[in-house]
């Protein structure tokens, strides 16, 4: 897609333009005559969260959309994106960047005007196109493009399933209060650094609101995945996944690959790799890994199946 040439794009630099004026509308995304909104598999990347979205790469595949999402010649093509991201079910995540307010990202990916188009994939970008696609084109953005960066990220070993983050037809304005709201004050400073990619700073504060409270299942959840996160989020998967397979014994190489697991949404399997370590005969390695299972325990649903069966087999292997 590269190759293919594409009308002209909003230019980042120069004149006003015109034509760009015309085509402004003052609804945000979601409201009605605005953009689509995110959910789903689709999101909203700032400069602050750019760099954690980077590092999520290494774990699943990422379509980077930079745009403006106040001008409408750009819906019809980020719908179309996100409609077709949203039906594959995690394998791919749609990354949305306002232009206007991180023109540092545009001027990094060197992009002169927008849409623009890229694929993610382990940190490295792809350049899919830039300018208003055609129908043909966008069609084969869809049919073609999408699929194929999915295959080249399998290839890499980068398989993971990207994380569902809500209903895509819900009013964008009501699922950001929601979102506010949902996030209690003394979980306030935690929330913000895990936004801005700093796990382990996340971690800490998550720790702290612990101390005065352990019984804050949230803070625990939160402190968890921070911690995976700031071990593994930017971990070589392929890398990883290698040297768990060559060095069986090693809990050291068994503990990073089931950490991919987990970011990747492969519970049970995380779990299990764990487990069957445990059960093939290193038991001098119990508390390490049994110290990780814990940690792994706080992120899904206590009612989650596949967290009740590794409960009952880890206090069978540890008795």
């Amino acid at each position: 897609m590269a190759d293919q040439k594409f009308n002209p794009g909003i230019s980042l630099a120069g004149a006003v333009d015109l034509e760009s004026m015309q085509h402004q509308v003052a609804a945000e995304p979601g409201q009605a005559g605005g953009a689509p909104s995110a959910g789903g598999y689709v999101i909203d990347v700032t400069e602050n969260t750019f760099e954690a979205m980077v590092q999520t790469s290494a774990t699943f595949p990422i379509l980077m959309l930079l745009w403006t999402p106040s001008d409408d010649r750009l819906f019809p093509m980020a719908k179309a994106l996100g409609d077709a991201v949203n039906k594959l079910n995690g394998q791919i995540q749609l990354a949305r960047i306002d232009v206007s307010k991180a023109q540092s990202i545009a001027q990094a990916l060197q992009v002169r005007g927008v849409p623009a188009l890229f694929g993610l994939i382990g940190g490295r970008p792809m350049p899919l196109l830039q300018g208003l696609p055609s129908a043909e084109e966008q069609q084969q953005l869809v049919d073609q493009v999408i699929p194929k960066i999915i295959d080249v990220a399998h290839q890499a070993g980068v398989a993971g399933s990207a994380p569902y983050s809500g209903d895509p037809d819900a009013d964008a304005n009501q699922a950001a209060d929601a979102k506010t709201e949902s996030v209690p004050p003394q979980h306030a400073e935690a929330h913000r650094l895990a936004q801005e990619g700093d796990y382990a700073g996340a971690a800490a504060a998550y720790e702290r609101v612990l101390e005065s409270d352990p019984q804050d299942t949230v803070a625990a959840r939160e402190r968890s995945k921070a911690l995976l996160l700031a071990r593994s989020g930017a971990a070589d998967v392929r890398a990883v996944r290698a040297a768990a397979a060559e060095h069986p014994d090693d809990v050291d190489a068994q503990l990073a690959v089931a950490d991919i697991d987990m970011i990747g949404g492969q519970i049970e399997d995380a779990f299990g790799r764990l487990l069957d370590y445990l059960a093939a005969g290193h038991r001098d390695q119990i508390e390490p890994v049994r110290k990780r299972l814990l940690e792994y325990f706080a992120i899904p649903e206590p009612g989650d199946e596949r967290l009740k069966r590794a409960r009952r087999r880890l206090a069978t292997l540890m008795y």
